[in-house]
């Protein structure tokens, strides 16, 4: 089992690095492999650029910062949406449960339709705070309704509830049409922004929470046979639980600030990699990440070239290839039941 475990994370890995690269290529300016690595390499080592500045610039300040994004993204929600589905013993979580996606919306149509912040505060930094202002409900919420599995569910159904409430009647009284595509087509999803800021700081705020939830992965395992048993084998339940949901609110909340919300990423891609591990989170988390990064890279991919030169929001194209997917999870989980 060890041996097939390094042989997923080496193909990963090796199938993320191709994909990249040749992800970096596509587009209505030609750019070879070769052009690629020429810019990575003049980036990251002592010399310059070989390259025109104009297709260097393609490679290194427009298609690479959004392609590793997308890669980041991907590995992202895909390790939250393995964790939520363990944590709260359901195969249909997803990362945006706890109402973080929600509360995001209304922080970065605040900042771009009423103006909060002035001019001061972007909207990645409003769509951030928003989220955690909504994850924050929810561990309220929760916390005063009982604080099991149930209530955090619940709670975060109520959040999601009142914060697309409020970003749909701040959109329907506020916004003109041309601010309304504009917000409409972040809140569905989208890359075209990225810089190597957001690729920074959600690569950053991935690996904390990676390393965190595989130092909880013999946890994450107890909790498959529900939490009285958990118990029963020396698991804290509650302390595990808000550790766990605070981790995974925070990388969802880096990651929606910085993309939008993409869905079913997190919903479909952990049953993809526990298809391949098994559900034994120290072999799952990492190979969820990796098919996740590879499978947000092609479809970013095929977002921004589909219907060129106009581009088709990511989360469109998660959810057009996820329905199906969607259909299949519940399915199963029929025939299990």
């Amino acid at each position: 089992m060890r041996a097939r475990t390094l042989l997923l994370a080496g193909g990963g890995l090796l199938a993320l690095a191709v994909s990249v690269a040749v992800a970096v290529t596509i587009g209505p300016a030609h750019i070879s492999t070769a052009d690629v690595w020429t810019s990575v390499a003049a980036h990251l080592g002592p010399g310059d650029s070989t390259l025109p500045p104009l297709r260097d610039g393609i490679v290194w300040n427009l298609r690479m910062p959004r392609t590793l994004l997308a890669a980041v993204c991907g590995a992202g929600l895909a390790v939250c949406g393995a964790v939520m589905q363990s944590l709260l013993r359901n195969p249909l979580a997803d990362p945006f449960v706890l109402g973080v996606s929600s509360g995001a919306s209304t922080g970065a149509v605040a900042v771009v339709v009423l103006g909060v912040g002035g001019g001061a505060v972007s909207l990645s930094a409003g769509a951030f705070v928003g989220a955690l202002l909504s994850f924050g409900l929810v561990l309220l919420l929760s916390h005063v309704l009982g604080g099991t599995t149930d209530r955090v569910v619940l709670s975060g159904v109520a959040a999601m509830q009142l914060f697309s409430a409020l970003t749909s009647f701040t959109v329907l009284t506020s916004a003109d049409a041309e601010t309304t595509k504009g917000v409409l087509f972040w809140l569905l999803g989208s890359l075209s922004g990225a810089g190597w800021d957001d690729v920074a700081l959600c690569a950053a705020v991935l690996v904390l929470v990676l390393a965190v939830c595989l130092g909880h992965a013999g946890t994450l395992d107890a909790f498959a046979f529900g939490e009285e048993a958990a118990a029963s084998l020396g698991v804290r339940v509650a302390r595990t639980r808000l550790v766990l949901l605070c981790a995974t609110a925070l990388l969802t909340a880096a990651l929606v600030s910085c993309a939008g919300a993409i869905g079913f990423v997190g919903l479909v891609l952990p049953h993809a990699a526990r298809a391949l591990t098994g559900s034994g989170h120290a072999r799952l988390l990492p190979v969820a990440a990796l098919s996740g990064a590879v499978f947000l890279v092609w479809v970013d991919t095929l977002a921004r070239t589909v219907i060129d030169p106009q581009e088709v929001p990511v989360g469109v194209v998660t959810s057009l290839i996820g329905v199906p997917a969607f259909v299949a999870v519940l399915y199963r989980t029929r025939r299990q039941g």
